[in-house]
């Protein structure tokens, strides 16, 4: 067994009677949290609770409850977190309930759900939570029974001593062991012992979902609670001047209209403060129907904004940001990238000598790829619910990053952020969307004004045009092939709006003797952030879709024509900066070959294939695509992934699913643009999101076995998809695309 050191995590394990007694509700029973039960089984909940540490207790009866410390939006960590404290428990998982856990910092750090990080950051805490709390179990019965610990075993939540033949469910000890001084270190359960990880349960909210029962933000009501909803400037690149709205508070049920300022001057912001309109206005009423009505009736002046820089304090420490005044337009952006990818860039890489490579080619290979912004577009528009009296704030929000927005809120309300307590309702989607809280600091700041508890909601057309959007993006890929067709260099450069792509030191970096990167970026007032699986889900497309070209070029199977580099890489490595594990990757591939049956093409169907690395996980795909039409149908998708130990492989094969699914609509239909600062599509009636008819008919997805520690998995099956697609439309129609999305260009519709 693995030993390990609680006291690396030992300000998690505080026990304090709020958390016993339920912690702060404000608007969810904590039973309705739990796993759904019927009605009796709900009687037989327990009459008293005993708490072993901030993500568990016993009950007297034997029922265990497990908190989940991470934000819900989708991924199923309500079920795989609870999982992972059940195994190490060692409890029957039919005698577990989970709840969310509310917003606490010193019990639970960073409760991020985010850059695929949730099971890969929480996988020793809550080994070690299950694994403190059956050690305490155990020391209370060693204790009660008069035996050594170490001759105690337990199984499904029965602790066993065989040689007296005496034994207790957990239940019985869990007074006794709540007293126990929680141990310095303990042991953790081999991989080869585990009956609840790499099992695949269902997801505990799954009832509630399909029934319709309360969840989500959108769902939360509070007694006395007003509506609030949000007009912003019709432009990037413009600002509030001044507002009428004598007609809008005359409107039936109108309680306010206020403007408000979400942070206050020299405030400095962190890195996900990102707001495109700091400064908006307000309209508080009875009614979603009432303000809306209200809302036609402002008169808003608006004024462009003048140029200047910010200070950021992001994960990797302060950087200067400059927001440029002026309307800004998608020609213009256009032009702009164009210009600069003719120029020479940043080097952040140089390996080898490829300016003599590509002197010496016998043959250039050289592409451009370039893609659009998107806008994230949650089924769950953005809305929060806050309620300010005096110097203390509550607050209940779907929020990927609760910890990171408390010091803005407490801020720009001017309280103390100890003051702020927090609730988690599970959200409708994310997708990196959800990190920029600016929402909930708004629906504070209103509150506070209003004097009132406030549902801020905005309404899709809000949501759409207020970003925050994937960057636009751009890259030039050359390759140098010498006479005999073998790659012996490749130079990237690329950029974007306003952000560069790049990752200078993935694959195929590391694996030719000749390599060069180069970046560039152009500042923009069109505010950006973090979207599925952030600039892998660009580069991924352009690289993959690049390297499949070269390989035809090459005359090599695209799959070995990877495989081959990946040798190199890992055999006789180029540089010491790679940041991929070459055999880990080659073995996806090689799994891939195999499920795919990648040498037997079905009649009438085209293939493409496509591997990437990111988030610490290895993900690839081969899509086969059918012609109809003239149009482009999916059949299948076969992927395969190394993510580590799959926790629970029912929820790791839907969240592939679904980045498949979502990486299939971007690539085909994702596109935002923009004329003179307006976003030019505001709703999805504009805005093409993936339809049935356009998913794949079927998916398989496999999973390389191994015993690594978890690492991401919502995010690394997104960014493959795109190059999978690209190569396979080629194969369909004889043309390579260059830019996303596929379906506008007129290759494919015309």
């Amino acid at each position: 067994m693995t030993l390990i050191k609680t006291k690396i995590g030992r300000r998690a394990f505080i026990r304090t009677t709020t958390l016993a007694s339920g912690g702060l509700v404000l608007g969810f029973n904590w039973l309705a949290s739990c796993k759904n039960k019927t009605e009796e089984e709900i009687l037989a909940m327990p009459k008293e609770w005993f708490e072993m540490n901030s993500y568990l207790k016993i009950g007297d009866n034997g029922v265990v409850s497990i908190y989940t410390p991470n934000p819900e939006f989708g991924q199923n960590i309500r079920t795989s977190m609870p999982m992972i404290v059940a195994e190490e428990l060692d409890i029957d998982w039919k005698n577990v309930v989970v709840e969310q856990a509310p917003y606490h910092a010193e019990k639970y750090g960073m409760q991020f759900t985010g850059g695929s990080r949730g099971i890969m950051t929480r996988w020793e805490p809550l080994r070690m939570a299950g694994a403190s709390a059956r050690h305490m179990l155990v020391a209370a019965a060693a204790e009660a029974w008069q035996v050594p610990a170490e001759e105690i075993t337990t199984e499904n939540g029965v602790l066993y001593h065989k040689t007296s033949e005496k034994s207790a469910a957990y239940g019985e000890m869990a007074s006794a062991a709540a007293k126990i001084t929680i141990p310095e270190d303990v042991q953790l359960k081999e991989v080869r012992d585990f009956k609840i990880i790499g099992k695949s349960h269902k997801n505990v909210d799954a009832k509630r979902i399909v029934t319709g029962e309360p969840m989500f933000g959108l769902d939360y009501q509070k007694e006395g609670m007003l509506i609030a909803m949000i007009e912003h400037p019709p432009a990037f690149g413009m600002t509030l001047k001044s507002v009428d709205n004598s007609a809008a508070k005359a409107m039936p049920g109108i309680k306010d209209v206020v403007a408000i300022k979400s942070f206050k001057d020299g405030y400095e912001k962190g890195g996900f403060d990102t707001n495109a309109f700091p400064e908006i206005v307000a309209i508080v009423g009875n009614s979603t129907w009432e303000v809306l009505q209200a809302k036609k009736k402002l008169k808003v002046e608006w004024k462009p904004i003048a140029a200047y820089s910010e200070t950021i304090a992001g994960f990797r420490g302060k950087e200067t940001k400059n927001i440029p005044a002026g309307l800004e337009s998608s020609a213009s952006h256009k032009a702009k990238m164009e210009e600069l990818s003719s120029r020479p860039g940043k080097i952040v890489r140089e390996d080898g000598d490829p300016a003599k490579a590509f002197k010496n080619a016998a043959k250039v290979i050289e592409r451009t790829y370039s893609a659009p912004f998107l806008a994230h577009n949650c089924m769950e528009p953005m809305n929060a619910f806050a309620h300010v009296e005096g110097d203390k704030a509550q607050i209940a929000a779907p929020i990927q990053i609760p910890s990171l927005i408390v010091p803005t809120i407490a801020s720009g309300l001017g309280i103390p952020a100890e003051n702020i307590a927090m609730e988690m309702p599970r959200m409708g989607g994310g997708f990196g969307r959800k990190a920029y809280a600016h929402y909930v600091v708004e629906a504070a700041l209103i509150s506070q004004k209003v004097n009132a508890p406030v549902k801020l909601v905005y309404t899709r057309e809000d949501d759409m045009t207020n970003g925050i959007y994937r960057p636009a993006y751009q890259a030039t890929y050359r390759a140098a092939l010498d006479q005999n067709n073998n790659l012996t260099a490749l130079h990237v450069k690329a950029g974007g709006i306003p952000e560069s792509p790049l990752f200078a030191n993935r694959f195929p970096a590391g694996a030719l003797d000749n390599y060069l990167a180069e970046e560039w970026s152009i500042d923009s007032n069109i505010t950006i952030g973090a979207f599925r699986a952030p600039r892998s889900n660009f580069m991924a497309g352009a690289e993959q879709s690049f390297l499949d070209e070269v390989a035809e070029a090459s005359g090599k199977d695209p799959i070995q024509f990877r495989l081959d580099l990946l040798k190199r890489a890992k055999e006789n490595p180029v540089g010491e900066q790679n940041d991929y594990d070459a055999e880990r990757y080659a073995g996806v591939l090689e799994l891939l070959r195999e499920k795919s049956d990648w040498n037997q093409t079905p009649a009438n169907v085209h293939r493409g294939v496509s591997a990437y690395f990111c988030h610490n996980s290895y993900a690839a795909h081969v899509l086969d695509i059918r012609m109809e039409e003239g149009k482009p149908v999916v059949e299948k998708v076969v992927c395969a992934i190394d993510c580590g130990i799959v926790v629970n492989p029912d929820a790791a094969t839907n969240m592939a699913e679904g980045a498949i699914t979502d990486g299939i609509g971007n690539a085909f239909f994702g596109e935002l643009t923009f004329k003179d600062g307006v976003p030019q599509k505001t709703n999805f009636h504009q805005y093409q999101m993936i339809r049935m008819s356009d998913a794949p008919k079927e998916i398989e997805v496999h999973f390389v076995a191994n015993e690594i520690a978890p690492t991401g998995m919502g995010e690394p099956p997104f960014p493959p998809i795109f190059g999978a697609v690209a190569n396979a439309l080629y194969k369909a129609t004889g043309q390579r695309h260059y830019r996303q999305p596929f379906v506008t260009e007129k290759q494919i519709v015309g």
